[in-house]
This record gives structure tokens, sequence and C-alpha cells, in this order.
């Protein structure tokens, strides 16, 4: 029997959920200390940057 291609909705639900479960394994877990901290290029760690700027010029 051949691999059966998925569906278009099928094949965003896939690609979305392995993209949200990577969003959570590099959101959580941050603990102080040298070894858990996020690397500097992350872009998770570029939008906190970006969002604290805004929040400091909007006050």
């Amino acid at each position: 029997m051949g691999v059966t291609r998925l569906k278009r909705k099928d094949r965003r639900n896939k690609t979305v959920s392995r993209v949200e479960v990577q969003f959570l394994k590099l959101g959580r877990n941050i603990e102080l200390g040298s070894r858990s901290q996020m690397p500097k290029k992350s872009q998770i760690t570029k939008n906190d940057e970006i969002l604290n700027n805004l929040a400091a010029s909007a006050e």
C-alpha cells in the first residue's frame, strides 16, 4: 500500500503543532544560571527585547 498524502488541513495542523511544541519547549524551563540561559540570537530573546523597549517608551 502506498503512502497517502495528507490533506492540506492536516499538513497545516502537523506543522502548526510542531512549531507550538518547539515554542513551548523554548519558553519553559528557563532558570537562573549560565547553562539554562536562552541564546542571545534566539528569536524569543529578540522579541522580548523589542517588547521591553516598546513598553519603556510607552511610559
